[in-house]
């Protein structure tokens, strides 16, 4: 039995959600690296970690999946881990080996894609492990950017944000190690498309970590 697809739709609350985070991401470097309003800075991370679990919970409350949000919110969420961090690291509250290790670990996802849409897939499963790494480092964020007052509860936050970021980040590597494992059983199991073969018509669930 064919997937049912979800509708060919693109003014929904979720989208629009969706296109509001990406725009943010430039809002967000303008306001760290040059109004160095930190204040503005935390709230947009704050903004955008909410409306990131939302979209998908008005999506079914409301009935608003549409195959453009299947697309549009996890690139929107890759480009948030990738630009969040590497700002960040910019105005030196986070370190560059951090913000390498991430990239590299988003790099080689990307390689493998070409892997993928060879035996007509678009991507791997989401796992929970994966879910909850982007989660802790969404959490984590805007936690280390109020960590940078000169205060004890700002010391202490930013401390919290630092474990959420730690363990945000071996379960973001973590979630890489089953995604290769995933990668390992369709090379194994599934053959390659013969030349001219049409590829599935409904896109598989989308990997988030």
């Amino acid at each position: 039995m064919e997937p049912a697809l979800p509708p060919n739709r693109v003014l929904t609350v979720p989208n629009a959600l969706s296109v509001i985070r990406l725009v943010l991401i430039a809002v967000f470097a303008y306001a760290l690296l040059g109004a160095h309003a930190n204040g503005w800075a935390v709230g947009i991370l704050m903004f955008s970690g909410a409306s990131d679990w939302a979209d998908g919970k008005i999506a079914r409350l409301l009935n608003q999946s549409s195959r453009l949000g299947v697309l549009l919110d996890p690139a929107v969420d890759r480009l948030y881990m990738v630009g969040v961090p590497v700002v960040m690291a910019l105005s030196g509250i986070v370190p560059w080996w951090f913000v390498a290790v991430l990239l590299a670990r988003d790099g080689l996802l990307a390689a493998t894609l070409p892997v993928l849409w060879s035996r007509g897939l678009s991507a791997l499963p989401v796992t929970y492990i994966g879910k909850a790494a982007t989660f802790a480092l969404m959490s984590g964020f805007p936690l280390v950017l109020l960590g940078t007052w000169d205060a004890l509860w700002s010391r202490v936050v930013g401390a919290c944000g630092w474990a959420f970021l730690i363990w945000g980040m071996y379960a973001y590597l973590w979630a890489f190690v089953l995604y290769v494992v995933q990668m390992t059983l369709v090379v194994r199991r599934m053959p390659r498309l013969r030349h001219g073969t049409r590829p599935p018509a409904a896109p598989k669930a989308v990997e988030h970590g």
